[in-house]
């Protein structure tokens, strides 16, 4: 399955993510919450910002593909997604609003565009086959 490989690279993408904050609470001596510091702040955003997206995102992905949508569809998605949840943990961790902008705008065009390519592929089937 196609989608495999985007649940894979977000999978890689937010344990990456995850060991920032670890190293961000050791480096500080923050065992529990931000302690106020606002790198680990912004790090722990982008991770929780990451693991909000990516399931959505992924069920999405994985059902276009179960309802015979198009390889060239599914890896746009899929790299729509995960292009989006890179630049924007890159925008929290850098704190460029741009970077953070692009992000969102990816990811939220590319639920919306997973959510159509859904739609219509669902009832093509219905209507169809």
């Amino acid at each position: 399955m196609l989608s495999s490989i985007y649940a894979a690279l977000l999978a890689l993408f937010i344990v990456r993510l995850s060991l920032g904050v670890i190293k961000l609470r050791r480096t500080e001596k923050v065992s529990l919450g931000d302690g106020g510091v606002t790198a680990l702040q912004n790090a722990i955003r982008a991770q929780g910002n990451a693991t909000e997206y990516a399931p959505i995102s992924l069920i999405l992905l994985i059902l276009l593909e179960l309802n015979g949508g198009h390889v060239l569809l599914i890896h746009l998605g899929g790299i729509t997604i995960l292009a989006g949840r890179v630049l924007h943990a890159n925008g929290l961790l850098s704190e460029n609003m741009r970077h953070r902008i692009l992000g969102m705008q990816l990811t939220i065009y590319g639920l919306i565009g997973l959510a159509i390519a859904n739609l219509g592929y669902a009832a093509y089937r219905q209507i169809f086959i």
